[in-house]
């Protein structure tokens, strides 16, 4: 049988994963034993992990996440009331399917960015689109984009999302422009896609950042539905309508 122009043509027709696989298996004379069927499948394999992994590298590079986070590295020792079982939960992307949403609360320096992070790679390695956004350079970037034409399109990307971290929120109360953007996002995405949204403010409070003559109190605040990760570890098992 002729090797090379085998592998050419599989890597010709983009089957990189295979054409690997093909020199590795005709290198090894114990895999001269086995079955046609035995060769398809580890070539058929191998062909879709590469593929599994590339869609993963491209999905965590687009994601632009602040921390090399992941779930298996997470520190349930520390001092942060964080809910072992709870986070194990959400590690598993089902609140994602059902297009829920999680505020993650807690003072400066427990580790909040580090764990929706953490969150997000996950989400990364399970298939779904990610980006991450600091709220106050978010809000810079659509005040940019309202003058260059670009504003509709960062909407719809936001909107188009499987999961969203908005990291940092509060704690200065907003213009009445951010209010606004906000408001959009929120909207765009409320049961279709799932938000992450991280605070130091108390969920409490969050009416206070918000407050305007101009707006009345958006409908997501009164009846955003989450699981909620929190400084302490009872509000950490609970779930909460804001």
């Amino acid at each position: 049988m002729l090797i090379n122009p085998t592998i050419d043509m599989l890597r010709e027709l983009g089957l990189y994963g295979m054409a690997t696989a093909f020199q590795e298996l005709d290198a090894q004379s114990e895999a001269r034993g086995l079955e046609h069927g035995e060769w398809l499948a580890m070539l058929l394999e191998r062909e879709a992990t590469m593929r599994r992994q590339k869609r993963f590298e491209a999905r965590a590079k687009a994601a632009k996440l602040r921390h090399d986070a992941q779930i298996e590295n997470a520190d349930f020792r520390a001092a942060r009331g964080l809910d072992r079982n709870l986070f194990m939960a959400l590690a598993g992307c089902d609140w994602i399917r059902k297009h829920h949403g999680l505020l993650v609360t807690g003072p400066a320096g427990v580790g909040k960015s580090w764990l929706t992070c953490a969150l997000g790679h996950k989400a990364c390695r399970e298939d779904f689109s990610v980006a991450y956004h600091r709220v106050p350079r978010l809000f810079a970037a659509l005040s940019l984009a309202k003058g260059d034409g670009r504003y509709g399109r960062i909407l719809k990307s936001l909107a188009r999302t499987d999961l969203l971290i908005l990291d940092d929120w509060g704690p200065e109360k907003l213009n009445d422009d951010q209010r606004r953007d906000l408001l959009e996002i929120i909207e765009d995405r409320y049961e279709r896609r799932s938000t992450i949204v991280t605070s130091q403010v108390p969920v409490d409070r969050w009416w206070e950042i918000l407050q305007t003559r101009l707006l009345p109190m958006p409908s997501w605040i009164a009846s955003f539905t989450t699981p909620t990760a929190s400084i302490s570890p009872v509000k950490a098992c609970e779930n909460r309508a804001r």
